[in-house]
């Protein structure tokens, strides 16, 4: 109720201001009228988070000899995030990837990308993805660098991030949310068949809910 009177107050008074002859932006007393209604955002907690698995997803995108891009999964995986809200660098990620859980919604190709042509994964049956820096790029953003082992092999790998937010959801817990994008080339991680017909290039489109582990 009080942001609201607030924001009554600040529409009335552009109008007298404008009624008195006075140039007006009408640009800036907009943006500040939305300020004053709209509701605090809720603290962000700093701490241990564990991902919410029912809500995450892991995609990768990879170009089909030019025709199209073709799309995947990963369907099993974990993360723990160590957030500290007031230094963003100092917060941290570890992730592990069921390498088994690929999957395209195609048995055939998914038992294909299991074999040694590609994941080989009964020789490597998982990938890790641990956080070396995290480098605030806005209030919302940040660019994480960190180390993939993969194919068993461990190269870095970039990742631009994006916190989308944090509060109670409907169920009354804290959770934070966030999605991320990267590029990784499959042949450094010795993954070279069909190349260059099927692309080297592999984009990956991440997003996840996290909650707190106290």
């Amino acid at each position: 109720m009080r942001r609201t009177t607030l924001a009554l107050v600040l529409a009335s008074s552009v109008v007298a201001i404008t009624a008195a002859g006075q140039a007006v932006d009408a640009t800036a007393a907009t943006a500040a009228i939305a300020q004053a209604a709209a509701p605090a955002a809720p603290a962000v907690r700093s701490g241990d988070y564990r991902l919410d698995k029912s809500h995450a997803k892991i995609v990768w995108g990879i170009s089909h000899f030019g025709f199209s891009t073709y799309y995947g999964e990963f369907t099993s995986f974990d993360a723990a995030l160590r957030l500290d809200a007031a230094n963003p660098a100092a917060s941290s990620l570890k992730a592990t990837i069921d390498i088994g859980s690929v999957s395209t919604n195609d048995d055939k190709l998914d038992a294909h990308l299991k074999n040694a042509d590609f994941f080989d994964a009964a020789k490597f049956p998982t990938a890790t993805y641990v956080s070396t820096a995290v480098h605030r790029t806005g209030a919302t953003t940040a660019h994480v660098v960190g180390n993939l082992t993969l194919h068993g092999v461990t190269r870095p790998v970039d990742l631009n991030v994006t916190f989308n937010a944090a509060g109670e959801n409907f169920a009354r817990t804290y959770v934070a949310g966030f999605s991320a994008e990267g590029l990784i080339k499959r042949s450094d991680f010795g993954m070279t068949t069909y190349l260059p017909g099927l692309g080297d290039e592999v984009s990956l489109k991440i997003s996840g809910e996290f909650n707190p582990t106290a």
